[in-house]
């Protein structure tokens, strides 16, 4: 795989920016480092307190180091790819290892891109000279996310459109262009079908679909604009009930939101998002977030992957550092190993929960973690 040039940190014109997309690595550790001088977002309260109390334990289950290019986007399930195309795998459980995943598709399908071949208005200009049919990505696909009831595939590129796609048919229907004045870096789904998008224009956009009256048919409208950050928003993450959305960006910031707003499955739901404070403590910029239950985590530039705890009155704790990537933290996943501390828990710890997180560096490593938290004490 050969490095892109990635849109979330650099500020190349289009022409240099072509010409030296390979650079990936070198321009974003160059630009992170002239932030990391910089205060990072100094008007808006942190949420984490000068002293606090380690109510984790963590230690380094193993690292996976056969692979030969930097690790880039890492799910339990899932991926993404800077072919500007998806593909959608199929897991055999009972097959060998060699022939357990199967490609059934590839987005958009054959029969899609045959039906948009003959009209005009099918066409987008995509660059001086070139048009493709609305439903191809014509840059890479930077994050892919799933509604909560598995029928649709959202998808967003750093060609600054987001696609929603019929996961029963592979079918796209629909494409919302320029949603972004810059590439898409990050997007993220609520269970009730809100939709945030970051993008390398310092912004967050909150989306939701409804009814077209002119055609019928469902579509996204913009509910809504965060801005705060002051570079390039590389990643979004939302809280199980989806009431708080972190993202984080370029700043070194993650910045915690609570989202106020009245749901009633209108277009004309009141959205009321309020910035409630920065989580503080990455020396370069972030790369990727993931959450599960009250516990944060983050991957950075600086190698670095943060654990942090959210507890009551917004107050957030870091409990761990880990340390051991040798370049930046591009990807995060978690899945949980279980609610009593796993096969080494004793009377003291039934109340722990345990967890396997998973980072992808640039430094082609990917290593698992486990994360044992106890029970603050109020």
């Amino acid at each position: 795989m050969r490095l892109l040039q990635c849109p979330s940190c650099c500020n190349l014109d289009n022409k240099e920016s072509q010409a030296h997309s390979h650079n990936h690595l070198n321009s974003e550790l160059s630009t992170s480092s002239s932030l990391s001088s910089q205060p990072s977002l100094p008007s808006v309260p942190s949420l984490t307190p000068q002293s606090q109390s380690q109510t984790t334990h963590h230690k380094l289950l193993t690292t996976i180091n056969n692979h030969s290019s930097p690790i880039v986007s890492l799910a339990l399930h899932g991926n993404a790819h800077q072919d500007h195309k998806i593909r959608v795998w199929k897991i055999e459980t009972n097959s060998s290892p060699n022939e357990r995943y199967k490609c059934i598709a590839t987005l958009p399908t054959f029969n899609d891109r045959i039906s948009k071949l003959f009209s005009s208005k099918n066409y987008v200009k995509v660059r001086r000279h070139k048009k493709y049919t609305w439903v191809h990505h014509v840059d890479t696909v930077s994050a892919l996310a799933l509604s909560s009831d598995g029928s649709l595939l959202y998808s967003a590129s750093w060609d600054r459109t987001f696609k929603i796609w019929r996961t029963s048919d592979f079918k796209c229907l629909e494409s919302v262009r320029n949603a972004h004045d810059d590439a898409i870096n990050a997007l993220v789904l609520s269970n009730d079908g809100v939709v945030y998008t970051g993008s390398a224009d310092k912004k967050i956009k909150v989306w939701k679909s409804s009814d077209n009256k002119n055609n019928h048919q469902k579509q996204h409208t913009l509910l809504g604009t965060l801005e705060k950050h002051k570079s390039a928003v590389n990643a979004l993450a939302l809280s199980t009930d989806g009431s708080i959305l972190y993202s984080g960006a370029c700043d070194r910031s993650i910045l915690v939101w609570e989202n106020k707003s009245t749901n009633n499955n209108d277009i004309n739901i009141n959205i009321n998002i309020v910035l409630v404070g920065a989580l503080r403590g990455h020396t370069k910029a972030i790369l990727c977030l993931v959450v599960v239950a009250d516990l944060v985590c983050s991957g950075s530039a600086d190698n670095s992957v943060r654990i942090w705890r959210r507890g009551i009155e917004w107050n957030y704790s870091c409990l761990a550092v880990l340390e051991g990537h040798r370049k930046p933290v591009k990807c995060l996943a978690i899945g949980v190993e279980s609610n009593n501390g796993g096969p080494h828990n004793n009377d003291d710890d039934n109340n722990t929960s345990s967890y396997h997180l998973y980072s992808g560096s640039l430094d082609c490593d990917i290593k698992l973690w486990q994360i044992r938290t106890i029970p603050t004490l109020s």
